[in-house]
């Protein structure tokens, strides 16, 4: 395994679920103990999404441990040559024998406190990715799929029933503040999960932040913590790579280092 998968598996397994036991009426899926060392090697397709990846992650992780076997992952639902979806993983728990479906999401979001309800914050980086549609889609779609008659259809296939289907969702996510904001209240969603904060442009263009170093990590390095092994550059430097970013409509992560040891994670938002 390459040294970044590693570092991916790792952040994946660190990052906390975006809410505990069972919220929205959706129940998280609660991992075991996961012996790190135990993650056989595997490795990426070559530009494969972030997403995908942490797929990749997921199936080498439970792979690892015992209590639950995988039956099945990717199972494509059709009818005739339509794709109605797709349901990300099919479990076996070898204590209670129960089937799982289970949905994985990897989420970045910043919390947008302009607007009232927790569940309406949190909004992507670019502001074209939701939380409050996620979960519906995930509540509406992909939770009833098993139960079309396609869904039971493609589940019979494999000898399976979805009569006693459990439903659950691995939903892990990394939230960010607003800059210098105060005391953020999220309930129900989980504040461990809350991993930096986001800026404006013009915020950020200023004094205060001259005399750090910077980085702009690559995606799949969004899920790591910003350590001291990477390239660092000056803030004049980074603005003009921001600002290019800014022209295209991009809101990039940033790593500030204020010395060694003390790190920062933070968006920086074209809107």
């Amino acid at each position: 395994m390459s040294s970044i998968t590693r570092q991916i598996s790792q952040g994946f397994l660190k990052t906390a679920p975006l809410w505990t036991r069972k919220q929205f009426g959706v129940d998280q899926f609660v991992f075991p103990q996961i012996d790190p060392a135990r993650i056989e090697d595997f490795s990426f397709p070559s530009k494969m999404r972030l997403g995908h990846k942490m797929e990749f992650v997921f199936n080498a992780i439970i792979q690892s441990q015992d209590i639950y076997t995988l039956i099945a992952k990717n199972i494509v639902i059709q009818k005739g040559k339509t794709t109605l979806g797709e349901l990300d993983f099919l479990l076996r728990n070898t204590l209670d024998g129960s089937l799982i479906h289970l949905e994985l999401t990897y989420k970045f979001y910043l919390i947008d406190t302009e607007i009232s309800e927790p569940i309406y914050q949190l909004v992507g980086p670019n502001r074209r990715d939701m939380f409050y549609t996620k979960l519906d889609k995930l509540k509406e779609h992909q939770f009833s799929l098993p139960y079309t008659e396609e869904g039971r259809a493609a589940l019979n296939e494999k000898g399976l029933e979805t009569d006693h289907l459990k439903q659950q969702a691995c939903f892990k996510a990394q939230l960010f503040t607003p800059y210098d904001s105060t005391r953020i209240g999220i309930r129900p969603l989980n504040k461990g999960c809350i991993s930096g904060f986001w800026i404006r442009f013009e915020e950020f263009n200023s004094e205060h932040f001259k005399e750090f170093k910077y980085y702009i990590p690559t995606k799949e390095e969004w899920v790591l913590k910003p350590c001291e092994e990477v390239n660092w550059t000056n803030h004049f430097n980074l603005l003009l790579e921001i600002n290019i970013r800014m022209l295209k409509e991009s809101s990039p992560m940033v790593w500030m280092r204020k010395s060694k040891g003390d790190y920062k994670k933070f968006f920086v938002v074209w809107w």
